[in-house]
């Protein structure tokens, strides 16, 4: 059939806005024991509501945690692992699997016993509804008890601690019974016992730190008086270490990012650590969420390891031959892998295939798909292949982008295309090649999108990573252009046709971005727009996130001020896309609101979506189908194309005032992870993006 020449954005396309945001049913955090396979996944027809599925050894796939039940946890507001598979005995001694799991609306650890349909509690009833949080389970040696990372908000203030919870359910009951091992710290992670239950291993680390700036693996001893003679094993201020992983009585496997990449070490209880395959790429991916592991040991001692940079795929690593094998797969995004010793689980996608439930047999190499994220999948043809390219930034750095170009199997219009440029947030996580039928909806349609993993991005070593530090604003900004600056100068792009956009740290991106000259238009979902108000008012895991992007107050508050985009409004004449959960406690909406008033009091056109009820990312369906048609009207209205989508309204007036309270109360805060997004975030984190603090829209 003859190629049809009509203008960019003007392309048919079978990709709606609808099937962009009800089709997708993500997956997190698979547990495999034995045949049965358990996994986090999210109903986003049901407001995003996230339920536990279980896959039998005979290949039944069942939905164990049924409405109003959801599983989720909001320690540290972006949440992480919020389940994990408990042994149960019956009365005839046998053993089955049940699920231990925190509950979403109500933040307290319940337990499903095997074949039961209502959860009884294990936590107490906290005084303040969600005060208690509980996130990242591991189970103890004689199987009676949950090690957890718990939150507790109280008068203000936030306290975290590693405790003990019995699965007897008698904590329900009596608060005392839930024991405290270790506190003091402001953050935790990873608590796990070794095999033999007389050691303790988990990670801590303090403001103002992030845990992918410095973090301590600490180790203690167990015993009926709690935990002695606790030791750091590795670790600093200055070394990101990830998840302990025992491998043996005195045996830990870690991720340290000490070399320069987070590479893969095996330290004794006592002595130094060693590293095991030391290579520039790296072997965990950003610690955003707890619970995110990217390896997992072996009976015979192997080691499956996701690596790579940016994308990771898995490889076997034989600790005898110090051999790095890699696993032969057509899936070029893997993430979120569990073991039982002998089965290996994960995550995997590529540009082609949606997000995967999957199954590694390390012996014989087999990948066997057991669930996709999607049901049906467009048409190959429709979907864009990204490109890897490296581009030249400022002062002769390197910026790293996925280029996708606007792909259609019967469409080829003439000429350069109009381009939208993808900040993602973070701002330290990083764009992956994953399916992610957002970017088809556009490149469907004769819009091309270039992915920008900007400098302080994850998935490219520390240095890459520390190129943000107090340059928050500024490399980010650069690069961002220059990303688009060198596809007009290739001939891709069309100068008069650039957009663009990002969620919460790429919002602020985006926003700064439009103070320039190379934009046309750009759109912010739930973005930063006054970094003073954002550090006075975000929750307390990002509290001090900015000492490092921006740097610490009151000291630096007038870089704080230079750097917001609210204080920024004079230079930008171009119009503004504003999307805003009005429940969002990480960039709260007073933000968009003060951001749509002084844009409008200069009489620059733009428009202020709010979405009643929404997070730090949209989890309806309803809110994605309505944020991406604005998006859409946005580009037909500045580049001047027809498209099937309601017209945008955008305004030259200040909005009206905000009724009520801007700032939720800490004990209520609901920021969503399912990136967050997490999820991440919990908010759902967009695919293509690998796990980090800040979702996808």
């Amino acid at each position: 059939m003859s190629d049809l020449s009509i203008p960019h954005g003007t392309w048919p396309s079978p990709i709606s806005a609808d099937d962009v945001a009800r089709g997708v049913r993500r997956m997190a955090f698979p547990s495999v024991v034995g045949d049965e396979i358990w996994w986090e996944e999210e109903r986003p027809e049901e407001s995003g509501r996230a339920t536990v599925m279980r896959r039998a050894p005979d290949g039944t796939v069942t939905e164990l945690l049924r409405a109003p039940w959801g599983v989720g946890t909001r320690v540290h507001e972006y949440g992480g692992r919020s389940y994990l598979p408990v042994p149960r005995r019956d009365d005839k001694a046998l053993t089955h699997m049940g699920i231990a799991f925190a509950n979403a609306e109500d933040q307290r650890l319940y337990l499903l016993d095997h074949d039961a349909t209502v959860p009884v509690p294990l936590t107490p009833q906290p005084e303040a509804p969600g005060a208690l949080r509980y996130a990242d389970p591991a189970l103890s040696a004689d199987g009676k008890h949950l090690f957890c990372v718990r939150e507790e908000h109280t008068g203000g203030k936030v306290h975290r601690s590693i405790v003990t919870v019995p699965l007897s359910g008698r904590a329900s009951h009596d608060p005392s019974a839930v024991r405290v091992l270790v506190s003091g710290a402001d953050f935790y992670a990873s608590p796990v016992p070794s095999p033999d239950g007389n050691r303790l291993a988990y990670v801590r680390w303090n403001h103002p730190l992030m845990p992918w700036d410095g973090t301590e693996l600490r180790l203690a001893t167990l015993g009926e008086e709690g935990v002695t003679r606790e030791f750091r094993l590795k670790g600093s201020s200055d070394e990101s270490v990830l998840s302990p992983t025992w491998a043996g009585a005195d045996t830990l496997y870690l991720a340290s990012d000490w070399p320069g990449h987070w590479n893969l070490y095996q330290a004794g209880v006592h002595g130094q650590a060693i590293a095991l395959y030391p290579a520039e790429e790296e072997f965990h991916a950003p610690p955003g969420r707890l619970g995110h592991r990217s390896f997992t040991v072996l009976d015979s001692g192997h080691v499956v390891a996701l690596h790579g940079t940016g994308d990771l795929t898995p490889s076997v690593y034989d600790p005898d031959t110090l051999e790095l094998t890699p696993v032969a797969t057509d899936l070029t995004s893997w993430s979120q892998i569990d073991g039982d010793g002998r089965t290996v689980v994960a995550l995997a996608a590529s540009a082609t295939r949606p997000q995967c439930l999957v199954r590694l047999t390390p012996g014989s190499g087999r990948v066997e798909v057991l669930r996709e994220s999607l049901e049906t999948v467009p048409e190959a043809a429709y979907l864009p292949v990204p490109e890897h390219v490296t581009l030249p930034g400022r002062y002769g750095s390197r910026v790293h982008a996925n280029v996708y170009r606007p792909t259609h199997p019967e469409a080829d219009t003439e000429g350069p295309a109009p381009y939208v440029v993808w900040a993602h947030g973070g701002p330290v996580s990083h764009a992956t090649h994953e399916l992610d039928l957002a970017k088809a909806y556009f490149t469907s349609r004769g819009i091309g999108v270039v992915d920008v993993n900007y400098g302080g991005s994850t998935g490219y070593g520390r240095s890459y990573r520390a190129r943000v530090r107090k340059e928050w604003g500024v490399v980010d900004v650069e690069d961002t252009a220059a990303a688009a600056r060198a596809l007009v100068e290739q001939g891709i792009a069309d100068p008069r046709r650039l957009a663009v956009r990002g969620p919460s740290a790429g919002g602020f991106t985006a926003l700064l971005s439009l103070t320039g000259d190379t934009f046309a238009c750009g759109v912010s979902y739930f973005g930063v727009a006054d970094l003073l108000s954002l550090a006075e008012t975000t929750h307390d895991f990002e509290s001090r996130f900015l000492d490092s992007l921006v740097g610490t107050l009151p000291g630096f508050s007038e870089r704080y001020k230079e750097r917001s985009p609210i204080n920024r409004t004079e230079e930008i004449d171009v119009p503004v896309l504003l999307l805003q959960g009005t429940d969002d406690p990480v960039v709260t909406p007073d933000q968009a609101h003060a951001m749509a008033t002084a844009l409008g009091e200069r009489a620059v056109p733009h428009a202020l979506l709010e979405f009643e009820g929404e997070g730090h990312g949209f989890r309806s369906a309803e809110s994605r189908v309505r944020a991406l048609e604005a998006e859409l009207a946005l580009y037909a209205h500045v580049f001047g194309f027809e498209t099937d989508v309601e017209p945008l309204t955008l305004s030259t007036e200040p909005p009206p005032p905000r009724p009520g309270p801007e700032t939720p109360a800490a004990p209520e805060n609901t920021g969503e992870d399912s990136e967050a997004n997490p999820p991440g975030e919990t908010e759902t984190e967009e695919s293509g993006t690998a796990e980090g603090p800040v979702p996808r829209p």
